[in-house]
């Protein structure tokens, strides 16, 4: 059986995620012993932060010599990986995907070996910039004992959230994310677009926005979602969403769609805050879901 306080770790994998953290795991006390990829250069440097850290000249040398793994390959590596790799019985192999399924390290499991997932709810870029970023942040774990407990303990030690998955839901758990993540990136984009008439530079014009962005976060983590929103939908100004909707319309129909899409959705949440009557919600949906409406409008300033 795996000793759940003070496995030894090697990680298969040494690109941002790997580093960060299996560095600051080895800060925490955890022994990580070993690395093995396919960048002996970033092997290296993963290494190098570590004291007794070794490079392996394969993976295979570096299964059998540690007590858990962390393949922190790319995801679609993941599979491949795992059943390439010889594993033993009481033996623990996780991986630190957020959208693959435990079914990925069946070969393992196969095995006798305990298979988990350990995912850090975090961007990750330069090692050292990310460790910094790991405290308070949330690590998703999908794992059965004894195994859960050692990655709560490692999740702990992080200063991490444990969030723990239930099987079968990873790429639920990992598309809700993305919603926050990625997708922002690209209303960020769409924000600098519907501004580019005004003339600003990218970098003016991100530094007006983000004090915004980072507002909204803040506004949402003391309320929620609903409590903490602000903008004319929630209040219901309906005539600053059909100035709105005429200034993009004669900009980019693209963005005309995107913003009704966004701002239907708006209205639930308004409603469920108590700051729209159900006859304006209605007023709200009739302007931005009438097909007429949306011709009229882009036809008025065309």
């Amino acid at each position: 059986m795996l000793v759940p306080d003070s496995p030894t770790l090697g990680f298969i994998g040494a690109g941002r995620i790997g580093t960060a953290l299996a560095w600051g795991l080895a800060r925490k006390g955890y022994a990580v012993a070993a690395v093995a990829s396919r960048s002996r250069d970033s092997a290296e440097r993963l290494a190098a932060g570590i004291a007794g850290c070794r490079t392996m000249p394969d993976p295979q040398s570096l299964v059998d010599g540690v007590d858990l793994v962390l393949l922190t390959v790319p995801d679609d590596a993941i599979a491949a990986t795992c059943a390439g790799l010889r594993w033993r019985a009481g033996q623990a192999v996780v991986h630190c995907s957020g959208a693959t399924e435990l079914l990925a390290l069946a070969p393992a499991a196969s095995s006798g070996a305990h298979t988990g997932g350990f995912h850090p709810l975090q961007m990750f870029t330069e090692p050292e910039t990310a460790l910094r970023g790991l405290p308070g942040c949330t690590i998703a774990v999908e794992a059965e004992q004894p195994l859960l407990e050692t990655l709560s303990g490692m999740a702990e030690a992080l200063g991490c959230h444990m969030l723990r998955l239930p099987p079968g839901r990873r790429a639920l758990y990992h598309a809700g994310a993305g919603y926050v993540a990625g997708f922002v990136n690209a209303l960020v984009q769409d924000a600098l677009a519907v501004w580019s008439p005004l003339g600003l530079s990218q970098a003016d014009a991100i530094r007006a926005l983000l004090p915004l962005l980072r507002g909204t976060a803040d506004s949402i983590e003391r309320s929620g979602p609903a409590l903490g929103m602000a903008g004319p939908v929630s209040r219901g100004d309906v005539g600053t969403v059909e100035k709105h909707l005429r200034a993009l319309g004669a900009l980019d129909a693209g963005l005309l769609d995107l913003y009704r899409r966004l701002a239907l959705r708006t209205v639930a949440l308004g409603v469920r805050r108590g700051s729209l009557t159900p006859e304006k919600a209605a007023e709200l949906r009739g302007l931005l879901q009438s097909p007429y409406a949306r011709r009229a409008l882009q036809d008025d300033d065309g």
